[in-house]
């Protein structure tokens, strides 16, 4: 990974922030994802609190993502929109999808949790596969 591919893995990142900000946000998820995890108002503020470290945290971790999705990426050549696309796509089902859905049955957690953050991975991760693939 040269310090060229730099740029393309912070769009990446930044973009699947991006797309949390919208998908856990009033206008899509919130709402529902909050009710199915049953948080109180006093948990909801408690969350608030430490947003900033949350949202800083996930960002690391999506620019370790998008690393490693470049990696692989150009390992398959896949140096199209579309191949990046279809590449992050099966990483969401071969990884990201099983796991979650495994550690969602050892959990208490209702399955509309598992849906919809799993229907996060999917868009971030086809979304990180696309500019990454564009990019490469």
């Amino acid at each position: 990974m040269t310090l060229g591919h730099w740029p393309f893995i912070l769009a990446a990142a930044l973009a699947a922030w991006l797309i949390g900000a919208l998908w856990y946000s009033p206008l899509m998820f919130a709402k529902a994802w909050v009710r199915a995890h049953g948080y109180s108002p006093e948990k909801l503020a408690a969350m608030q609190a430490t947003a900033g470290r949350a949202y800083a945290g996930s960002f690391v971790a999506f620019v370790i993502i998008a690393s490693v999705l470049h990696i692989f990426l150009s390992h398959l050549g896949a140096d199209t929109f579309q191949k990046g696309a279809g590449w992050g796509f099966h990483a969401w089902l071969g990884f990201a999808l099983p796991i979650g859905f495994t550690a969602n049955l050892y959990s208490d957690k209702p399955l509309l949790t598992f849906v919809i953050d799993a229907g996060y991975q999917l868009v971030y991760l086809t979304a990180m596969g696309a500019i990454l693939g564009a990019w490469a």
